[in-house]
Order: C-alpha cells, then sequence, then structure tokens
C-alpha cells in the first residue's frame, strides 16, 4: 500500500472521528453532591477554577452578562470561591455583588479570595441554600448561577427562591452544563476527570457528575415553563446552555 492511500485512509478515520464526536449524546441524568465541605476540595476546586478553560468560560459568561447592562445589586447565587463575582465587579464598577453559597467551606474561601484581590468593600459572601436565600423580597436588580443549577434538589423551589428576591423587572442569567453535549466534549471530560483533575475533586466525580446531573436544554425549557417569571429564553451551546429570565411587574412591561 503506497503512503498517499494510507494518508487517505488516516483522514477518512480521524473525518469518521471527528464527525461521531460532533454528535449529541443524552446522558442518564445522576444527581450529585449538593455542597463542597471537604477543604481539601474546596482549595481543588478552587485552584483548577484558575485554569485558562474556567477563566475562558467566566469571559463568555460576564460577556452574556454585559449586553443585559446589570446595574444596581447582583447576587452570585452558588458562588464557590467567588472568582466570578470578582469579575463582574471588575467589569462594572457601579454593582454591588453579594456571593451565596451552600457550603461554608466555600464561603469561607470566597472570603479570603476577596480580601487577598483588594473586593472586600464591593464584593460581600454570605453563607445561604437556594431554596432560601439570606436576603429579602424584591431587594435584587439581577441575579446569576453558573454550574449551580444541576446540584440543587428542587430547581423549582430553587428558581422560585431567586424570583422572590428579585425586583420587578428583575432579570436571572443562569449558566450551566447540559446533559446532551456533543460526544467529544463527554470524552474529554472522561479524560480529564481520569488524568487532569485533582485527586480530591476525582474522589467525587468531578467534572463528570456536574455533567451528569445537569439538564438537556429541553429539560430547561420545560422548567422554566412552570416558574412565575414573566418571561424567558434558553440557548444552547456545545455543552452548556444559557438561560435569561425576567420578573414580571411594572418595571417588566
Amino acid at each position: 500500500m503506497n503512503i498517499g492511500i494510507i494518508l487517505l485512509v488516516l483522514l477518512a478515520v480521524l473525518a469518521g472521528v471527528l464527525l461521531a464526536g460532533l454528535g449529541r449524546i443524552t446522558l442518564r441524568r445522576e444527581p450529585g453532591l449538593e455542597g463542597i465541605e471537604s477543604p481539601e476540595t474546596a482549595a481543588a476546586y478552587d485552584r483548577i477554577n484558575d485554569w485558562p478553560q474556567f477563566r475562558a468560560l467566566r469571559s463568555m459568561f460576564a460577556h452574556k452578562l454585559a449586553s443585559i447592562h446589570p446595574t444596581g445589586i447582583l447576587a452570585d447565587i452558588g458562588c464557590g470561591p467567588g472568582r466570578l463575582a470578582f469579575l463582574i465587579a471588575q467589569r462594572h464598577p457601579g454593582l454591588h455583588v453579594i456571593g451565596v453559597d451552600a457550603a461554608e467551606e466555600m464561603v469561607r474561601t470566597a472570603g479570603s479570595n476577596a480580601s487577598s484581590r483588594g473586593f472586600s468593600n464591593r464584593v460581600e459572601f454570605r453563607l445561604g441554600d437556594v431554596g432560601s436565600l439570606p436576603m429579602p423580597d424584591d431587594s435584587l436588580d439581577f441575579a446569576v448561577s453558573t454550574f449551580s443549577l444541576h446540584h440543587w434538589s428542587d430547581p423549582v423551589k430553587g428558581l422560585t427562591e431567586i424570583h422572590r428576591v428579585l425586583k420587578p423587572g428583575g432579570q436571572l442569567l443562569l449558566f450551566d452544563l447540559r446533559r446532551d453535549p456533543r460526544r467529544l466534549f463527554y470524552w474529554l471530560m472522561n479524560f480529564a476527570q481520569g488524568v487532569v483533575v485533582p485527586d480530591a475533586l476525582r474522589r467525587a466525580n468531578e467534572p463528570l457528575g456536574s455533567l451528569l446531573s445537569s439538564y438537556t436544554l429541553s429539560e430547561l425549557d420545560d422548567l422554566f415553563r412552570r416558574l412565575p417569571f414573566h418571561k424567558y429564553r434558553a440557548e444552547g451551546g456545545v455543552a452548556w446552555a444559557f438561560v435569561w429570565a425576567v420578573k414580571g411587574g411594572p418595571a417588566a412591561a
């Protein structure tokens, strides 16, 4: 067999792999852990959040958020170690940012990060579960949540609670994995968990556990149809989804 035929065969195999990888796969849902309480796991999660791919995802979310012009008071629900909250505060100096997380260890880590980065005056962190947010009715102009929804034991209750604390006309921007990703992304995530991620996260079945506990785009659409938001829009990506929603009232007219 000459070299030309060998190259053609290799190219055909590569094209087949790529085509297979671009197709979507719908995975069986497996609910995962709701909070990260282990100091070792929280430290590992904080560390990987500084990897280039996570910085790129935060930047993509921040760009999407900028398109709806946030002002006033914004809460980051499920804020983790606080890196997104810092980016939002940096890009929108007029915002007061509140980070909320159900894991005490994460709130502690986020507070330490705020002090070391000089954000203590503009970003605060509170311990609180999405099902019972530590803020009064109609108190937020914006709420955001990234890679957190899939951990909530009762998403309807959590999103209804976010609706409660938003002012009339207040907006929610949600960003999460979708359980019907491109096959190539699923293969890469399996590889990363087996080879790249820290041991503490691997023992917690992360990041694959987050993918398996997330929702498909159609499930997100069905979920928001059951909620009291005035209007919403769901948009899908390679392995993630954005949902934008607005609370009704005079300001939303």
